[in-house]
Parts: structure tokens; C-alpha cells; sequence
């Protein structure tokens, strides 16, 4: 009989961009009840903080390194214990209010070691930035490929279960499973035990990796994830439920490069440009910011369709209803009602109402409620993913600011075709069997998988292997709460899923508890948790 309750079980998810979090189990996964970017304030005028320690003063990162070796992790000298709440106060400066966000993908020279609860997450830096307060926006999951501020991944985490949750410290009966990208080291996963069983006070913790947990939540062992992120693109092939983290490859394109590419297109259409004007001429900087929030809008609106390589993009034509039982197991009746509204109203047109209407669906135009204005839109929002198929068209766009770096990126087609075929050649058929795209793209991008199959064709047919098929993969639709977003959302109900199953066995232990922890220390998670390798 499991020692936790599945209702205090408490799921997060770690991307680089966002952080997912839910409470509760039960026999109904359920989708996760909080989400927020993955991002932390700070205010300019906030003070740094150092550990006292008998060597010296040390970072508050460099101490959880140190206490890794000790057994222990120290606190920062003057932190309480009612410090572990946000810190909600209000600041004021007499310099003018200016915020500095920190892009994905840098370094910055110097990240400050500022106290946890001086760090600023979800609602509060939302209002701090409304308010115009001096600050500085850090992403301390999307820099690099490791963690590079404790104190900021600290103040995140912190913000969920204290905070959004509202657990108690003192008090904490709730176990967490915890997804993170796969790219985190080995001493970090160490490191992650320990601020979660030390700062946090899990009575138990368990430790899982985006790409197994996305391929999970697919109901497959073999295959190869696609996650594309905000920066850049992952591609992990994985055999046997094992992640071959040697034959993984980064493509430094992502969503972020798209929504530029599209803002560019968009910038040649003058009628859209003189529409987006009114009102006042706007300068070049702000023209851009527009269009980019534009680009933003037009895929989360579900307005791009991916052609397939050599075709253009077209419209999707209604089938009518043939199987009226498959429509209600996918919860899509509500669509179903609406086309058949539509088709009734089009009966009732006059001929020229109809060739105009056919006129507009050959066009493929679509109208756009922007900033209090309708925009129309024509099939550039197509290729909207282009720069992933094809990175140099990117080098025209100077504030994709890479293109230093565009001379060793690779088409996605052909990162995919390089994971697969370095592994050996008796697995590679298994993991084309399972093609998983995931990433919150996917959530408003249509086309994607037939788009992605069509250009690995050419590559299928030059190798020499019997296997010339790519089967791709999507979230089984008995998954209520993830119909139409499950994709996007694959890694937190997989985590769900195996959270499930390991908090409801405790004989073969596939999580660390408190007890095992104290003993052994935080190495432990490294065997407890069976689906990191």
C-alpha cells in the first residue's frame, strides 16, 4: 500500500520557457491547474547576498556545491525561515523606471547571488513590470544547458509550493515528481535533490527528463522527440525507454527565429503596414515590435498550416460528419455543431455572397482582431516555419543576432535524419516508428508532422535499410484534458503518468524518500529514479 495519498502527489514541469504545476492524481490525469513563464526579477537596487563560511565568503550557488560535499547545504547568512514566503514588498528609486531583459541564449557578464525571496516571480513581477519598476528579467532555465543561479531556479520552485500551492514547510506532506530538460548534469540532478528535501521539506522526490516523459505520454519505448522551445530546437532519440543523450542534437532555431521570420514577411504587406500606423507614423523600432507581437499572435490563434516541401498551403475542406461516436470520444461535437451551422448560413447566401466567399477561401485570407483593428492576412502566415526547414533564411533578419552562428546549423529535416541514423542500424527502424514533435508550437501550428515526413523522404530513400516509413506519434485522445493541447503538454502528463505509478508502488522504491535521502544523501536520486540514466 503506497505511503502518499495521490491527491497530495504534486507535479511539476521544467521547461526552458514555462513552469507547469498541478496537485492530485487520481484515476483522472488531469492537466496542470497553474502556468507561468519560467522567468524571475530582480530589482536593480535589490542587494547581493554572501555565505559566511569558515573558508571564506562563498556565492549562494557555490554553497550548495559545497554542502553537496558536506552532507548539507548551508543557508545564506540572515535568512529566516518565514523568508521561505515571496517577498511581496514594494521598492521605489529615484532613477527612471526602466526594465532590462536578459535575451535567451546570453550570458550575462555577472548574475547576481541576491537573496531568494528578494527575486521576484509570477503575479508579482507582473505587477512590477506594469508598475515600470526598475528591473532586470532573468531565465535562468533557458541560459546554457545547465542551471547557472540556484538562488533563481530556488525562488521559482518556491513560488509554486508555497506560494501557488500554499503548502507549509513545516508541514510538508506532499511528494513531487519534477521534470527537467535532459541536458541538466548528473551533480546537478544531486544538487536538485537536495534543495528539494532540504529547502523545501519533500517527504519524497522524484526526478524525470523531458523527452522520456513526452515520448511516455505518446504510449511509446522507442522513438525520437522533437522538442522545439522558445530558442532552439532538441532532437533526443530514445530506445527502450533510455535517452541517448550522446546521440542528441541542438539546432539553435526556435520559435522565437519563426516569429521573427513572419514579423519580416508581414513588413512587406504596405496595406498592413499603413493599417498598423494609423493613429501616427511609427518609428522602424516600434513598427517592429508590432509586427513581432503580430507574428506572435497569428500561430497562437492557430492560424498556420505547414505545407508540405513543393506545396502550398490549403485550406482544410469540410468532409461532413461520418462517424458521429469517433466526434464525441474526441470531445470535438461542439466543432461539429458549428461547421453545420456554417454550411446551413452558406445555403441561405446569394450567388455573389458565395463567389465572394469562394474568392476569399482561394486567397486564404483571414481576418486578424489586432490592438482594436481588423487585419487581413494573407498565405504568408504559412511559412511561419520556414526558418526551421530552411535556418539561412535567416541571415537577411540582423536581430535574429546568429548569424555567427548560422554557419553550424543544420536544417531540422536533417538534424532529425543525423539523430536516428548515428544510432546502431538494427534500432534505427523502432525509433522512425515513433516521430514525437512536442513544444508549445505545436499547440497552434497545424501541418507540422506531414510537413516535417515529407521533407525526410529524400533521406529514407538514400539510406540503405528496408524501413523507408516514418510513423508519427500524438497523445491518445482518452486523455480528456489534453485533447487539442496534449502535444504541447506531453511532458507533464507523462510525468503525471509515472508519478502515478511510482508513488503507488513504495516495494520497488522508484523514488527517493526522506528516509533513504537521510542515509544515503542526495547520490541517491541517481538510483532511485529509474527513468534518469
Amino acid at each position: 500500500m503506497s505511503i502518499f495519498r495521490e491527491s497530495s502527489v504534486i507535479v511539476i514541469e521544467s521547461s526552458r520557457r514555462t513552469i507547469r504545476a498541478g496537485v492530485g492524481l487520481g484515476d483522472y490525469l488531469r492537466a496542470p491547474s497553474l502556468e507561468f513563464p519560467a522567468r524571475v526579477g530582480l530589482r536593480k537596487n535589490a542587494s547581493t547576498s554572501k555565505l559566511s563560511t569558515p573558508g571564506g565568503d562563498i556565492s549562494f550557488s557555490d554553497a550548495f556545491s559545497t554542502g553537496l560535499q558536506n552532507g548539507n547545504a548551508p543557508k545564506p547568512s540572515g535568512m529566516k525561515e518565514e523568508d521561505l514566503a515571496m517577498n511581496g514588498e514594494e521598492e521605489t528609486s529615484n532613477n527612471k523606471p526602466t526594465t532590462t531583459y536578459i535575451r535567451p541564449g546570453r550570458l550575462h557578464p555577472a548574475v547576481p547571488e541576491a537573496k531568494v525571496s528578494e527575486y521576484l516571480v509570477g503575479a508579482q513581477l507582473d505587477e512590477a513590470i506594469a508598475a515600470g519598476d526598475n528591473l532586470e528579467i532573468y531565465w535562468p532555465l533557458e541560459e546554457g544547458n545547465d542551471i547557472r543561479s540556484w538562488a533563481q531556479v530556488e525562488a521559482l520552485w518556491k513560488y509554486v509550493l508555497f506560494n501557488r500551492l500554499q503548502l507549509r514547510r513545516k508541514q510538508n506532506e506532499s511528494p513531487v515528481a519534477l521534470c527537467v530538460p535532459s541536458s541538466f548534469s548528473r551533480a546537478t540532478h544531486e544538487l536538485l535533490a537536495q534543495l528539494f528535501f532540504e529547502r523545501f521539506n519533500v517527504p519524497g522526490f522524484m526526478l524525470v527528463e523531458r523527452p522520456l516523459m513526452q515520448l511516455f505520454a505518446a504510449n511509446a519505448l522507442y522513438g525520437v522527440v522533437i522538442d522545439i522551445s522558445y530558442s532552439s530546437t532538441t532532437i533526443t532519440p530514445i530506445t527502450d525507454s533510455i535517452i541517448q543523450h550522446s546521440h542528441e542534437v541542438n539546432i539553435a532555431v526556435g520559435t522565437r527565429d519563426c516569429e521573427l521570420y513572419l514579423a519580416n514577411l508581414l513588413r512587406s504587406n504596405q496595406s498592413l503596414v499603413t493599417a498598423l500606423s494609423e493613429g501616427g507614423a511609427l518609428t522602424d523600432e516600434d513598427l517592429t515590435a508590432r509586427l513581432l507581437e503580430l507574428a506572435q499572435q497569428v500561430w497562437h490563434d492557430n492560424l498556420v498550416k505547414v505545407p508540405s516541401d513543393g506545396e502550398t498551403a490549403q485550406t482544410e475542406e469540410d468532409e461532413g460528419i461520418t462517424n458521429i461516436a469517433a466526434l464525441l470520444v474526441a470531445g470535438k461535437e461542439k466543432a461539429a455543431i458549428e461547421a453545420g451551422t456554417k454550411k446551413k448560413a452558406t445555403a441561405k447566401q446569394t450567388q455573389a455572397e458565395r463567389e465572394r466567399e469562394r474568392e476569399i477561401a482561394a486567397l486564404d485570407l483571414v481576418s486578424v482582431e489586432f490592438r482594436g483593428k481588423s487585419l487581413t492576412l494573407g498565405r504568408e502566415r504559412h511559412r511561419f516555419c520556414e526558418p526551421l526547414f530552411d535556418p539561412n533564411l535567416l541571415r537577411p533578419l540582423s536581430a535574429a543576432s546568429k548569424d555567427s552562428l548560422l554557419d553550424n546549423v543544420i536544417p531540422l529535416q536533417e538534424g532529425v535524419h543525423l539523430a536516428v541514423n548515428s544510432l546502431p542500424v538494427d534500432r534505427r527502424w523502432l525509433v522512425w516508428s515513433g516521430v514525437f514533435i512536442s513544444g508549445d508550437m505545436v499547440n497552434g501550428v497545424k501541418g507540422l508532422a506531414p510537413a516535417l515526413q515529407s521533407r525526410l523522404q529524400p533521406f529514407l530513400l538514400t539510406d540503405n535499410q528496408n524501413n523507408k516509413h516514418v510513423n508519427f506519434l500524438k497523445v491518445p485522445e482518452y486523455f480528456g484534458d489534453y485533447r487539442d493541447k496534449g502535444d504541447g503538454m506531453a511532458s507533464f502528463l507523462g510525468t503525471s503518468i509515472v508519478a502515478k505509478l511510482a508513488y503507488n508502488d513504495p516495494i520497488t522504491k522508484n523514488y527517493l524518500s526522506k528516509a533513504d535521502y537521510a542515509t544515503q544523501g542526495p547520490r541517491a536520486i541517481l538510483d532511485f529514479s529509474p527513468a534518469v540514466y
